[in-house]
């Protein structure tokens, strides 16, 4: 299990069109997936978790992978967020 903490640099931060696309690239990897957002945790892979964040542009967050390409995972994930 690898963990990294990430800063959103989105425009419109995670609204309803940018999260699901997160959620998309969540799902192309084996692993499982994790955003921690002060003391919430969801599923990186769940849409209703995701959008129950509320983030904007520039906070900061930790994501979690466990699996065979968590390497993989937090790179497309913080690739994703970085706005790459």
């Amino acid at each position: 299990m690898k963990e990294r903490s990430m800063v959103i640099n989105l425009a419109s931060g995670l609204e309803a069109s940018p999260v699901a696309l997160l959620v998309q690239e969540a799902s192309k990897y084996d692993s499982k997936i994790y955003i921690q957002a002060e003391e919430k945790k969801v599923n990186a892979k769940s849409i209703m978790g995701m959008m129950s964040l509320g983030l904007d542009n520039g906070e900061s967050l930790f994501v979690t992978a466990d699996g065979e390409d968590e390497d993989a995972a937090l790179d497309g994930i913080e690739r994703f967020l970085s706005g790459k």
